[in-house]
């Protein structure tokens, strides 16, 4: 059951309680700020909406868990410290401060998986919802009259390896290897057998590797060669795994229960899935090594984040960065009015109009 905050306190809470200031003999200043900001039920309203919705009678049925406002606060320490989900579990479990900030007192801290779910479950438009109340709050309290407006473009990086084309086709290799090899200890040794080729793709990717590192001129045939061995063998664990995609579908590979068969049929759709990425990686490397097209259009920069993109901002120490380009838009004492995730990168000229009409709307 879902609940907004806990109600009943703890003698550890009402011992804490008893000293009047005890806020601001212990808490940082921005605490206190944000504590009173916190207090607006509409913003613990948002988050507990969102939690309610997980089962059809998370509301009202079941064990009690994790307060909505204990949910926000915890995800708010955790992106002002910049911690990870371990190392917020481990410091508000040691300490009384963060204990009494997010309301947890003494009741049992949430487990780093908990919290993972949850804040996996509340989704980008659960986390635009907050946000949209917490500007509006500034601009009820008047922090901001709207009198300035600065927009930037910065780019998220996702949490990948540096993109080369050998490693990538070893990415894809190893994945679509290892989803096979998953469906097989499920069905049992039915249809095509799996043949697993990883040790030689591993030894390709080395020899590519010192290859690479030497820059004569009779170097680079030799390098030409091993990516195209390195590409005939992906090209044929491609076409095993679309084999084992194919008899999945035919029923040919079945597992001995329904539930086992559920993880099957998922597990073929992932592996059409990084089929088709692990060929589009075979594409680009084949028009950049034996074509020599340097500038291919859609490039794949990670199997595991396929969304990323490869933007050039122009810094010296980083001039090439992966992720996706965000717009923050501010108005003056950084309150930030509007952001925006771009499934594709614009031209900054293009996000001036758009950001007055923004502006002008919410003042």
């Amino acid at each position: 059951m879902i609940v907004s905050r806990y109600e009943q306190r703890t003698i550890y809470e009402t011992a804490v309680a008893l000293m009047p200031d005890h806020k601001e003999l212990l808490w940082e200043d921005w605490m206190l700020e944000v504590d009173s900001l916190l207090e607006d039920r509409d913003l613990i309203g948002i988050v507990q909406t969102a939690l309610e919705k997980r089962c059809p009678k998370s509301a009202t049925l079941g064990r009690i868990g994790t307060p909505a406002e204990v949910v926000l606060r915890m995800l708010i320490l955790k992106h002002r410290r910049d911690w990870s989900f371990e190392d917020l579990v481990r410091e508000v479990r040691a300490n009384v401060v963060y204990r009494d900030f997010t309301r947890i007192g003494g009741q049992k801290v949430p487990d780093r998986s908990t919290l993972i779910k949850i804040a996996n479950y509340l989704g980008p438009d659960v986390i635009r919802a907050i946000h949209n109340r917490v500007r509006d709050l500034g601009v009820n309290r008047k922090v901001s009259a709207g009198k300035k407006m600065r927009v930037d473009t910065t780019v998220v990086e996702t949490n990948i390896h540096y993109p080369t084309d050998s490693s990538l086709l070893g990415d894809g290799v190893r994945v679509l290897t290892r989803t096979m090899k998953r469906i097989q200890r499920l069905v049992g040794q039915t249809g095509t057998n799996l043949r697993d080729r990883t040790r030689s793709v591993k030894y390709k990717l080395i020899e590519i590797a010192r290859t690479s590192k030497a820059k004569a001129q009779e170097n680079q045939g030799k390098l030409k060669h091993a990516y195209e061995k390195l590409m005939t063998t992906t090209g044929r664990v491609i076409r095993q795994a679309r084999t084992f995609t194919k008899e999945v579908r035919q029923g040919i590979k079945r597992a001995a229960t329904p539930i086992a068969q559920l993880v099957v049929d998922s597990l073929a759709t992932y592996l059409e899935e990084i089929c088709g990425l692990t060929k589009r990686v075979v594409e680009q490397t084949k028009a950049r090594i034996v074509r020599g097209d340097t500038h291919y259009k859609d490039k794949v920069l990670s199997i595991f984040q396929p969304f990323t993109e490869a933007i050039r901002k122009g810094k010296a120490a980083k001039p090439t960065e992966f992720g996706k380009m965000v717009k923050i838009q501010e108005a003056e004492d950084q309150l930030i009015v509007d952001y925006e995730v771009f499934q594709k990168r614009p031209a900054d000229a293009e996000l001036l109009i758009p950001s007055i009409e923004k502006h002008k709307e919410v003042y």
